[in-house]
C-alpha cells in the first residue's frame, strides 16, 4: 500500500452546440477550409465590437443548472491577456470573477463490481464562458508553422472540478458522467477527435493524513478519457518515486505522450501566470433574471441521474445493468424502445450490452448507425421468449440480421431454425446421447452436477442447436433419476 494519497481537480473544455461564434456571426462549422470562418471581430482588427451570442449564454445556464451550480445574477467578461501566435488579438475574452456559473456539484456513479454502484459527489468550483484560440498546423510546413482561426471565437464552457477526486478511476468515472449529462442535455456534441471536449488536469500527491495539498502538476494534451486516466496513473507513479527517492515535484505543466506512455515536461511553472485580468471594456456586465433562469430550469430533459433511478424501479434492473444503459443516452433510448415492444427488460438489457453491442463493435459502427432498430431486435427477443428459437439459434440469427436486413422471424422460417419442441424426438436423441456417454452419466449419479450441463451440450449438438434447453433438461433429469 502507498503511503501517498492522490489529490486530483480537472477542468474541461466544452464547445458549445452553436450554429456562430460566441460573438460574432462567423459559422463554427468543423471542416472548413482554413481560415474561412473568420471575420474582423473573431480576428480581433481594429475597431470591430464582440456582441455576445444569446444562445451559448442560454446553454451555459443549462448546463451550470444541469450541474446543480449556483447561477450568477450580475455577469460580466474580462480580458486574459497572454501572447501566442493562435491568439489573433493577444487576449483571450473570459471570465475572472464573476462567471455564469458558481458553485456546484455532480453525483459520480462508480462500478465497483457486477452488483454494486456507489455515488461519489464531486464539487464544481465554477463553469464560465470564454472564446477559442485558433489552431497552429506545423504538418507540411518547413522552418515555421501555419495557423488556421478558424476556431478562434468557438463558444467554450470551462467546467472546473473541485480537487475532490483520488484515483485515476475515479477521474474517468468523472469525465464519464459529465459527458453523458452534456449529451443529455444536447448543449454540444462532445466530439474529442474534433477538439469539441477537451481536459486537462491538475494532480498533486500527500501523506495520508495531511492537511496540504502537495506541489501541484498540469497535464495537458489528452485526447480521450482513457488518455487521461493513463497519463494520471503514470504522473501519480512519477511522483511517488520522485518523493521517495529524496527528491521534489517542481509546479510545472505537462504534455502527455501517448506512444511512450509518459508525461514529459512543457513548462515550468514555479509561480501562478499573472495574465493581468480586467473587466472587457467593449462588453457591458449585465444581469439574468430569476424568471430568465426559471425558463431555462423548465427546459431541461430527464438527466442522467433521474434515468438511473427511473430504468432501476420501473424495469427492476440491478444498478449495474441501469448504469450502462444511462451513460450513454442514445443507449438508454434504444432499450426504452426496445422494452416499448412489450419485451422483457432483462432480456432487453443483457441483449443490448452484449450481443448487440459486440456485434456493432466489429462491424465498427456506432449505435445511431445499427441497420437492426430496437423493433428488430425487440422481434428477434420475442421469438426466445415464445420457444420459437433457443438463445443459441437467435446469437446466429443476430449477424444474419446485419447482414440481410431482414427480420429475425423471416430469417427463422427461411432458414429453418424453429427450435424442436417434439419431446418424442428429444427423447430418442437424449436416450443416443446417455447410450454414448456413460462415464457422464456415472459422474451425475455421484453428484456431479456439471455433468448434466455436458449432455444437455451434446443433446443440443445432435440436433445442431434447435433443440429446446429447458426440455432437455426436463427429460434428461428426469431419465438420470
Amino acid at each position: 500500500m502507498t503511503q501517498y494519497e492522490t489529490v486530483i481537480g480537472l477542468e474541461v473544455h466544452v464547445q458549445l452546440r452553436t450554429k456562430t461564434k460566441i460573438f460574432c456571426a462567423c459559422s463554427t462549422e468543423f471542416g472548413a477550409s482554413p481560415n474561412q470562418n473568420t471575420c474582423p471581430v473573431c480576428l480581433g482588427l481594429p475597431g470591430s465590437l464582440p456582441v455576445l451570442n444569446r444562445r451559448a449564454l442560454e446553454l451555459a445556464i443549462q448546463t451550470g443548472l444541469a450541474l446543480n451550480c449556483e447561477i450568477s445574477g450580475r455577469i460580466k467578461f474580462d480580458r486574459k491577456n497572454y501572447f501566442y501566435p493562435d491568439l489573433p488579438k493577444a487576449y483571450q475574452i473570459s471570465q475572472y470573477d464573476m462567471p455564469v456559473c458558481g458553485k456546484g456539484f455532480l453525483i459520480v456513479e462508480m462500478k465497483k463490481s457486477k452488483d454494486e454502484v456507489v455515488e461519489k459527489r464531486v464539487g464544481i468550483t465554477r463553469a464560465h464562458l470564454e472564446e477559442d484560440a485558433g489552431k497552429l498546423l506545423h504538418e507540411g510546413v518547413t522552418g515555421g508553422s501555419w495557423v488556421d482561426y478558424n476556431r478562434a471565437g468557438t463558444p467554450l464552457l470551462e467546467i472546473v472540478s473541485e480537487p475532490d477526486l483520488r484515483t485515476p478511476e475515479e477521474a474517468f468515472a468523472y469525465l464519464t458522467s459529465l459527458k453523458s449529462v452534456l449529451e443529455y442535455l444536447n448543449v454540444s456534441d462532445c466530439n474529442m477527435e474534433e477538439g469539441s471536449l477537451r481536459c486537462d488536469a491538475n494532480i498533486s500527491i500527500r501523506k495520508f493524513g495531511a492537511a496540504q495539498f502537495g506541489t501541484k502538476v498540469e497535464i495537458k494534451n489528452m485526447n480521450s478519457f482513457r488518455g487521461v486516466q493513463k497519463a494520471l496513473e503514470h504522473e501519480r507513479h512519477r511522483q511517488e518515486e520522485a518523493l521517495e527517492s529524496g527528491g521534489k515535484i517542481n509546479q510545472e505543466t505537462r504534455l502527455w505522450n501517448e506512444s511512450r506512455g509518459e508525461t514529459v515536461s512543457m513548462r515550468s511553472k514555479e509561480h501562478a501566470h499573472d495574465y493581468r485580468y480586467f473587466p472587457e471594456p467593449d462588453l457591458v456586465p449585465f444581469t439574468v433574471s430569476e424568471q430568465e433562469i426559471s425558463t431555462v430550469k423548465q427546459k431541461l430533459p430527464e438527466l442522467p441521474q433521474a434515468r438511473f433511478e427511473r430504468l432501476k424501479t420501473r424495469y427492476a434492473l440491478s444498478p449495474y445493468d441501469a448504469q450502462v444503459l444511462v451513460a450513454e443516452k442514445s443507449l438508454g433510448d434504444y432499450f426504452e424502445s426496445c422494452v416499448g415492444e412489450r419485451i422483457s427488460a432483462k432480456l432487453a438489457s443483457n441483449w443490448i450490452q452484449s450481443e448487440l453491442l459486440g456485434a456493432l463493435s466489429e462491424r465498427k459502427m456506432n449505435l445511431n448507425d445499427s441497420t437492426v432498430k430496437p423493433k428488430d431486435l425487440a422481434g428477434l427477443i420475442r421469438l426466445i421468449e415464445s420457444g420459437t428459437i433457443s438463445g443459441k439459434i437467435a446469437k446466429e440469427v443476430l449477424p444474419r440480421m446485419f447482414e440481410t436486413g431482414k427480420s429475425a422471424e423471416a430469417i427463422v422460417k427461411d432458414e429453418g431454425l424453429v427450435q424442436v419442441t417434439d419431446t418424442k424426438l428429444l427423447e430418442e436423441t437424449t436416450e443416443r446421447v446417455v447410450q454414448a456417454n456413460p462415464k457422464s452419466v456415472e459422474d451425475f449419479r455421484q453428484g456431479k452436477k456439471q455433468a448434466l450441463g455436458f449432455l444437455v451440450g451434446q443433446v443440443m449438438k445432435e440436433t445442431k442447436g434447435k433443440a429446446n434447453p429447458k426440455l432437455i433438461n426436463e427429460i434428461l433429469t428426469k431419465k438420470l433419476s
